[in-house]
């Protein structure tokens, strides 16, 4: 069987530099043109313009009228070398420094390796699973029995307790691994996250108390389900989510582009016939804004009602991967409702794909963010529930790009080279905030790190997603 080339996708516009010849090996500028203008260059312009000009005026006949007549048809001669020497140098030292450049810029994932060696890449996965292994949690719980799984952070302070949120993510982690070997047992993550689930059904996040939060059950039943949980186990749980996710119930749920994102995705997998799903795709079509700095194009902020906030990258990539998935699953041709949602969509993927600012690793648009969602306690109205989210903005632009319609999108408005490039930067900057495997969250203007699991998943999740379109086999 042939190589995987990770390095010689539809992605890459520059490829990767060529590698060093062997002694006895002819360069790849060694043809015999090149090597004539490299001797021409090395001999200089100057004595080549004079040599013809002193060969010409020794040859021609005597019949042309005059020797000043020959001094000029030399002359023009000579210097016609002279200039096309002169050029012909340049170019040929141009192209050889634009090589060199290219060759010592570093390339995302295996651009960089010689052909048939492997890549970073496998190296990264291998280190990620290493240092999950070395950092499982293992509690026993007088309450809840035999826990596995992770907090919401590697290496935190306090005691390490599995959280329903990074257990789910890291369930999600192993799941994109494969799980090479019998260190980690995904059963014992899909018990811990079922015995986890709090009293009156559902999970919340660690900060949310005792009540279930439609956004973290979502993830959670979205994980089991991707785990082989069958959909009779999660029937129950798919309603009680989605019961408690209505504007009466939960009002700042269904207005933050963030919450309802996060249930599409997590009960597209967990539930793909749920009655709600049309309901939470028109809700976030609705939520489309216009902006006009990028021609009017559709976008999203973080809400989904007035007053929705300034249009967001992030927002916008979350919104196209939800609706892209909710096409795969429902169908973008059935109503009318299901055309404006394609609409949006496209438009979104438009208006990623038109950001003005570069270079495209650094940008604004891959700005993380963080944002509060704030909720009415039940137990007391006049105070409020605050879930802080965190966004790992390069890695949801990462994915937006490459959901399938996107491509489709950028071919049909000729904007191929600007999907490419702006997909390629914000690959670059996942790929920049890794180490060993796992990123990293700063805290503020200190040093402190935080490793959320979360983020750790998004990257892996991007690049893993990146490798896969790029593969393309030889012959």
């Amino acid at each position: 069987m042939s190589q995987p080339q990770l390095g010689r996708g539809p992605l890459r516009d520059r490829q990767p530099g060529p590698t060093p010849p062997a002694p006895d090996e002819e360069t790849p500028d060694g043809s015999p043109p090149a090597r004539f203008v490299g001797w021409l260059g090395g001999l200089g312009a100057a004595a080549a313009g004079y040599g013809v000009f002193q060969f010409l005026f020794s040859v021609l006949p005597d019949s042309i009228d005059g020797p000043a007549a020959r001094y000029l048809i030399s002359g023009v001669s000579g210097l016609s070398t002279f200039v096309a020497a002169w050029l012909a140098a340049a170019l040929l030292r141009a192209r050889t420094a634009a090589s060199a450049e290219r060759a010592e810029v570093p390339a995302v994932g295996t651009a960089a390796m010689a052909p048939g060696a492997p890549g970073p890449l496998p190296r990264v996965f291998a280190s990620a699973y290493d240092a999950l292994v070395d950092q499982v949690s293992v509690v026993e719980d007088p309450r809840h029995g035999r826990l596995t799984g992770w907090p919401h952070s590697l290496g935190e302070n306090t005691p390490p307790r599995p959280t329903p949120v990074g257990t789910a993510y890291g369930l999600h982690i192993m799941l994109d691994l494969g799980v090479p070997d019998g260190r980690l047992s995904t059963g014992d993550l899909v018990d811990t996250l079922w015995r986890l689930r709090l009293p009156g059904g559902g999970w919340s996040a660690r900060s949310q108390g005792s009540e279930a939060r439609p956004e973290v059950t979502a993830l959670v039943l979205g994980a089991l389900a991707r785990a082989g949980t069958s959909a009779e186990r999660l029937a129950a749980e798919v309603d009680r989510c989605a019961g408690a996710f209505t504007r009466q119930l939960d009002r700042a749920g269904l207005e933050s582009t963030h919450v309802v994102t996060t249930v599409l995705r997590g009960l597209l997998r967990a539930a793909p016939r749920s009655e709600i799903l049309p309901t939470l795709r028109e809700a976030l079509t609705d939520g489309a804004i216009s902006d006009p700095r990028r021609e009017h194009l559709r976008c999203w902020g973080y809400r989904l009602q007035p007053p929705y906030g300034r249009p967001s990258p992030l927002h916008t990539a979350q919104a196209v991967v939800a609706l892209d998935r909710a096409a795969r699953v429902m169908g973008e041709d059935t109503d009318a409702r299901a055309v404006r949602a394609r609409t949006a969509r496209e438009d979104g993927v438009r208006w990623l794909l038109s950001c003005p600012d570069a270079p495209h690793d650094t940008c604004p648009d891959l700005d993380n963010l963080h944002e509060e969602v704030r909720r009415p306690r039940t137990d007391d109205p006049s105070r409020h529930e605050v879930l802080n989210v965190r966004h790992f903005t390069a890695s949801w632009l990462a994915r937006a790009l490459l959901s399938p319609g996107a491509l489709e999108i950028a071919r049909a408005d000729g904007l191929e080279d600007e999907w490419r490039v702006r997909l390629e930067g914000a690959v670059a900057a996942v790929w920049a905030g890794q180490t060993d495997g796992i990123w990293s969250w700063g805290l503020g203007d200190s040093t402190e790190l935080r490793r959320p699991m979360w983020m750790t998943y998004q990257g892996l999740s991007a690049l893993r997603g990146h490798a896969v379109w790029m593969y393309q086999p030889e012959g």
